[in-house]
C-alpha cells in the first residue's frame, strides 16, 4: 500500500491531474501550478524542489489501468476537509487558464467533486471565479 500524500501534495495531483486529462498540458497551466505552490498558504510548509518529482509521479500513476480513479481516491485520502473547496478550486483555476475548458477538465472536476462531495452551488461559485480571474481587458 503507497504512503498517503500530504495535503500539498494531494493539491499538486488536483493540479496537474485536471491539466493532463486533454492529454495536453500548456505552459500556461504549468506556469499557473507553479505560481499556486510558490505563492498559495495552502503550500507554505511544501518544498518546491520537490514539484517536478511529485508531477511525474502523478502522471505515472495516471498513466497505469485506473489511473484516474486511483488519482481520485489519493487526492481524497490526502486532503482534510477543510481543503477540499481548495483542491477544487485550484483545479477550476488551472482550467480556466487557457480560456477554454475542455470536456475531459468538466468530467474531472465533476468526479472531483463528487469524490470530495461538494455541493454544485459551491462547485458554481468556485468556477465562476476562476473564469473571472481570467478574462481579458
Amino acid at each position: 500500500m503507497k504512503q498517503p500524500l500530504s495535503p500539498e501534495q494531494a493539491l499538486i495531483y488536483a493540479m496537474i491531474t485536471i491539466a493532463a486529462v486533454d492529454r495536453n498540458i500548456s505552459d500556461n497551466e504549468l506556469k499557473r501550478i507553479g505560481s499556486s505552490v510558490k505563492d498559495l498558504p495552502a503550500f507554505a510548509k511544501y518544498n518546491e524542489d520537490d514539484l517536478v518529482e511529485d508531477s511525474q509521479v502523478c502522471g505515472a500513476e495516471l498513466s497505469k489501468p485506473d489511473g484516474l480513479e486511483i488519482v481520485l481516491e489519493r487526492i481524497r485520502e490526502g486532503l482534510p476537509p477543510r481543503l477540499h473547496e481548495t483542491a477544487y478550486a485550484l483545479s477550476a483555476e488551472i482550467a480556466a487558464t487557457d480560456l477554454s475548458v475542455k470536456a475531459e477538465e468538466i468530467r474531472f472536476l465533476e468526479l472531483l467533486a463528487e469524490r470530495l462531495k461538494l455541493d454544485k452551488l459551491t462547485c458554481a461559485a468556485l468556477e465562476r471565479g476562476a473564469r473571472a480571474r481570467h478574462q481579458k481587458a
